[in-house]
């Protein structure tokens, strides 16, 4: 009927659908069709009137300006067919879809069904002989017939050429290898045939298979022959024109189909000789990668680091069934009228194996664009609007069906099912490049198999740190150097870190997951950012720091210093700009420079060192932790409306959870309300320690309330992107950090009282808030960590500056030969107490020395974080991460509190930047949450995992 109402249409004519259906709980009505199918719209819930009252039919013709005379109703009930009748309608009644169609046709007087959908003329490279096939055919089915033999080739599919035959009213499909010289093992269709026949009585759904003939002259190649199965296949996973219930039945079918696939018992249809028991992956893995060296065109470095990680990554196999191989939504036949798999197509790669590769390789459409040509995705769709279920729902889905705990491997099935679609991509390319491709599309294949292979990467990145655990160091760690000189009385880092025996790290270091523990074995592009980052501070940012101190202290402190806006054009221009967003949340580089969180962590605490540097780069908080929320969970007009003015520096915002009245540390405490009304959301609440809610140019606040008290503790709370011109939003006061105010920007106790945001400001959606929070505060904590890192080398830099004995450069200061242009430097001079320089003092000599350790000690913790953030994800380095939120402010607090100790009550002044150091180091221990919250989630943790 769809195929119907599609033809009507390009006639010319009108449709309409005259329904008696509801309202649902939420007072939509429930109409499970795609309206935009039909011109009218005739719903029995809203006017009051069902079928068959006459009132409904005549209101129908009147909204579609017709007469009766001039109109077909088409009803499956008779009373409806009969109204329809007494008015002069034309009336078909629909006992079967078929003959209603074809009555449909004689009244109109056209046709209305479509060809063999899916298929097109035969490509001139892919002709085979019709005469020796025609005579093969009449022998096979025992038919005598004179007819001609139609034949069409398929347009989908990339490995083995497919046919839609029509002989004599049999309607048949051949499947045969390409021409030409082919690669080992590909292209197996004695292997298709086989298992297909295997499962005809299994519970699977497949074709009726006919025969398989191996005799080349016969087309040219091997081939085999199966009765046509006519349905639906739908070539686009996001399934558009359809009901999102419809959506979801499509993809739930879908999954119970791979389920029984996976519980064929092999020896029960007679394969247990169809594949090796066990090591399937291995075995797997080292098949793709010769196939992928028999069709290599050029190197792609993706690739080259697949193939050395995936061997040392191989998860255990749990199960082996039969495997699919090819299992995805268009290698399915669907019933044309219900969520009903009719065959399963495409069996050339299956075997006996690890059944999880065929759940992975279901989901790669999950994070593929829907640009993607040879196989669209729908990764830049909504999937909750599409009623699809996200590639985890889809798994649990799986897994509670064959009733299997979630495995803890996902990422390596999907990382492989990658690696392995980017094998084939190279083998289609390499194929139409001797013109042997059955895809006329096949030369695109290209410049797509990189595109595949780094989607691989990003899930290699995610998985590997289960390897990383048990990988031992092959060289021993040795410290390098690590010095902090002075420049023009400027006490500031102008020399690097080192701690890897080897200057740089190899593309092989690289590709096994080394953790980098000094800037200078980042990989030269990263490195070269560094050390450009480096002479930017030694260049801009350090001598600036008085004048920005002293903007910070002036009558004008409310407004935002000039020089700092000077200082953020220099620092775009120099690529120096948005460096914090991490590689795995922005893959594709569109946002910010790619790094690593570990590569990050190495920029993060230089900039650490100075309290001005991250807003010059575009990386402070709350901003970063706001873009990488929007870049991670916005849609994409609200990426449009705030996410580029925070990326471009044009606009600032603020992060509202902290209340006066609960413990916020704990997020599910809030008491904020977020109420539905209308098109609107209302929110009512009482915030403080609003971080920057003070800038004039803040314009976006990122507000947490409930929305529904009465949920699951951690489903009641939901975020808000709330404009800041938005009425209601009073700000009472700012408040100060042991007497700091934090100009511009400040940390404002707000009232929210009765503001009015549109609903599709609701990030995710209702009820995901908790989950938003913890996704956003993950890494914007740990960049915390890593400037206080910054912050403790600076801090220790001053110290040992002030204790030690004047340089020559000190000598000419004081003699007045050379003005110092930075007042934070220390008074080049030799400092005695009680009858000896601080140098010769035991216990400075010790504090240096336990400060060294500790930062050392802090930056390995705050480093590995970062790492098993990069290889397994921000939940799996949840233990690292609340580590080190312990660790880095506590540790920081000690360092600066020393380093005040040496300078004495100068230590206390604005002269220096430590009493601005310890107050945030120190207020850190409640922003990033109390210490005993984190050694709690750290025992918890440990009690889990480690007995």
């Amino acid at each position: 009927m769809t195929e119907a109402i599609t033809q009507i249409r390009a006639k010319g004519l009108q449709t309409a659908v005259l329904s008696n259906n509801f309202y649902l709980p939420n007072q939509k009505s429930f109409l499970p069709l795609d309206r935009k199918q039909f011109d009218v719209v005739v719903e029995s819930c809203v006017e009051g009137i069902c079928k068959p009252d006459p009132r409904i039919y005549k209101l129908c013709l009147e909204r579609l300006g017709l007469q009766p005379s001039e109109s077909i109703f088409l009803d499956d009930l008779g009373p409806n067919v009969k109204a329809a009748a007494s008015l002069g309608i034309h009336t078909i009644k629909v006992n079967d879809p078929e003959t209603a169609v074809k009555e449909l046709e004689a009244l109109l007087g056209f046709t209305l069904r479509l060809g063999v959908p899916n298929t097109q003329p035969v490509r001139k490279t892919m002709e085979i002989p019709k005469d020796s096939l025609k005579k093969y055919l009449k022998d096979l089915l025992g038919i005598q017939t004179t007819g001609p033999l139609e034949l069409l080739q398929f347009d989908h599919g990339q490995s083995n050429p497919t046919y839609y035959i029509r002989l004599a009213n049999r309607d048949l499909v051949l499947r045969k290898k390409p021409p030409g010289t082919l690669l080992p093992s590909a292209h197996a269709i004695e292997r298709e045939f086989r298992i297909m026949k295997a499962l005809a009585n299994a519970g699977v759904p497949v074709p009726n298979v006919l025969d398989l003939c191996e005799d080349s002259s016969v087309v040219g190649t091997p081939f085999y022959v199966m009765e046509y199965c006519p349905g639906l296949i739908y070539k686009d996973p996001s399934l558009p024109g359809l009901e999102p219930s419809h959506r979801r039945a499509i993809y739930t079918a879908m999954n119970t189909v791979l389920c029984k696939i996976h519980s064929v018992d092999p020896q029960a249809v007679g394969l247990e000789d169809y594949g090796k028991q066990g090591a399937y992956i291995p075995r797997q893995v080292r098949t793709w990668v010769k196939q992928y060296r028999a069709s290599e065109t050029s190197t792609i470095p993706a690739m080259e680091r697949l193939i050395e990680w995936l061997p040392l990554h191989l998860p255990h196999q749990q199960r082996t069934t039969l495997v699919h191989g090819d299992f995805r939504l268009d290698n399915l036949v669907f019933h044309p009228e219900k969520p009903e798999v009719l065959a399963v197509l495409d069996w050339e790669l299956s075997t006996l194996g690890d059944p999880l590769i065929d759940v992975a390789y279901s989901c790669l459409a999950h994070y593929l664009p829907s640009s993607f040509p040879v196989l669209r995705g729908f990764n830049d769709c909504d999937l909750t609007q599409l009623g699809i279920p996200a590639a985890e729902e889809y798994f649990r889905m799986y897994c509670l069906q064959m009733g299997l705990p979630p495995t803890e491997n996902w990422n390596f099935y999907m990382a492989f099912s990658f690696f392995r679609l980017a094998a084939i991509l190279q083998g289609v390319y390499w194929r139409s490049l001797t013109g042997q491709a059955s895809s006329a599309h096949a030369e695109q294949t290209g410049k797509l198999t990189e595109f595949v292979s780094n989607l691989a990467w990003d899930f290699a990145v995610k998985e590997g740190f289960r390897v990383f655990k048990e990988m031992p160091f092959k060289n021993p760690l040795t410290r390098f150097c690590h010095t902090w000189a002075r420049s023009q009385s400027q006490w500031y880092p102008i020399g690097t870190r080192s701690y890897s025996s080897v200057p740089e790290a190899s593309p092989a270091h690289a590709s096994r997951g080394g953790l980098v523990i000094s800037p200078e074995s980042l990989s030269p592009p990263v490195r070269e950012l560094y050390h450009r980052l480096k002479r930017f501070m030694e260049q801009h940012v350090y001598p600036a720091e008085p004048e920005l101190q002293s903007h910070q202290a002036s009558a004008a402190r409310w407004s935002p210093s000039p020089l700092i806006e000077d200082l953020k054009e220099k620092a775009k221009a120099e690529g120096l700009w948005n460096l914090f967003l991490p590689l795995e949340a922005d893959p594709e580089k569109k946002y910010g420079a790619g790094l690593t969180n570990v590569e990050y962590a190495h920029l993060c605490e230089l900039m650490g060192t100075s309290l001005y540097a991250p807003e010059i780069c575009n990386c402070s908080a709350p901003d970063t932790g706001n873009m990488e929320l929007l870049v991670r969970y916005g849609t994409e007009a609200q990426k449009a409306r705030w996410l580029m003015p925070l990326l471009e520096g044009k606009a600032r915002s603020c992060f509202a959870m902290t209340e006066p009245q609960v413990a916020s540390s704990d997020a599910t405490n809030i008491e904020a309300s977020i109420r539905e009304e209308d098109s609107f959301y209302v929110i009512n609440g009482h915030k403080w320690w609003i971080t920057g809610i003070l800038d004039p140019r803040c314009q976006l606040c990122v507000f947490m309330g409930k929305t529904d008290p009465h949920a699951p503790r951690h489903r009641q709370q939901s975020v808000l992107l709330v404009p800041m011109d938005t009425p209601g939003i009073k700000i009472i006061r700012p408040l100060t950090v042991y007497g700091l105010e934090d100009a511009p920007g400040g940390h404002g106790e707000v009232r929210f009282e009765r503001v009015h945001v549109p609903k599709e400001n609701m990030v995710l959606g209702p009820g995901r808030g908790f989950e938003i929070t913890q996704g956003r505060l993950g890494p914007g904590r740990i960049h915390h960590c890593m400037r206080l890192i910054g912050f403790s080398e600076r801090a220790l830099a001053l110290m040992k500056a002030r204790i030690q004995p004047p340089t020559a450069e000190g000598r000419e200061q004081e003699r007045g030969l050379r003005r110092p242009c930075f007042h934070w430097s220390c008074r080049v001079k030799s400092r005695v107490a009680f009858g000896k320089p601080l140098v010769e003092q035991g216990t400075v000599l010790a504090d240096i020395a336990q400060s060294r350790v500790e930062i050392e000690q802090a930056r390995l913790l705050v480093l590995r974080a970062a790492h098993v953030m990069d290889l397994a994800g921000n939940k799996a380095a949840a233990l690292d991460i609340a580590m080190i939120k312990m660790v880095a402010p506590s540790m920081a607090s000690r360092v600066i509190d020393r380093a005040i100790q040496a300078f004495g009550a100068a230590g206390l002044s604005s002269d220096y930047p430590l009493a601005q150091f310890f107050t945030w180091a120190r207020a850190l221990r409640f922003a990033d949450g109390p210490d005993e919250v984190h050694r709690a989630t750290v025992a918890k943790l440990e009690l889990k995992h480690r007995i």
